[in-house]
């Protein structure tokens, strides 16, 4: 009897290290639709011209860094106010859509994601790369650094 418990207690503890192993694969995938789900939101937002909307995905917090070719924003008040100053006006703001997302998770707590950013504007298309660094919170999946940088198409023939 003593033989047939411990083969149980082998079998189950096995059973369980097998759904453990298991277990973070589906728990990044549902992380990555999370994440997913802040961009498509923020997409929706910036469409209709809704900055603050958009800011939403990021943390509001005076942590909050924002790196880009005019330099660093620090903090969530710093960011916005970038925000309204460069994409003051639907024109400006043009339609936005992201791409080529990769998904790299730190930690249980901590993701990069890297893509690139497309608006389609009546002044004129412009685009580039960016990479965020997201941060899990009680609420929810939070962009807490951004790093956007706009790409020159090289010119044809040149």
């Amino acid at each position: 009897m003593r033989a047939k418990g411990c083969w149980v207690l082998v079998t189950v503890t096995l059973a369980m290290g097998v759904a453990g192993l298991a277990h973070p694969a589906e728990e990044r995938r549902t992380d990555q639709e999370a994440i997913n789900a802040v961009l498509s939101g923020q997409q929706t937002a910036w469409n209709r011209g809704d900055v603050d909307a958009f800011l939403e995905g990021y943390w509001r917090s005076p942590e909050l860094t924002f790196s880009g070719s005019s330099g660093v924003a620090r903090g969530w008040d710093a960011v916005r106010t970038r925000y309204k100053k460069n994409y003051p006006d639907r024109g400006a703001m043009g339609q936005l859509d992201f791409s080529e997302l990769e998904f790299r998770f730190l930690g249980p707590q901590a993701a990069l994601v890297l893509g690139r950013w497309h608006l389609k504007r009546e002044k004129g298309d412009v685009g580039g790369v960016f990479s965020l660094v997201w941060q899990r919170f009680p609420d929810g999946w939070k962009i807490i650094h951004d790093h956007t940088s706009a790409v020159i198409p090289a010119k044809l023939g040149g």
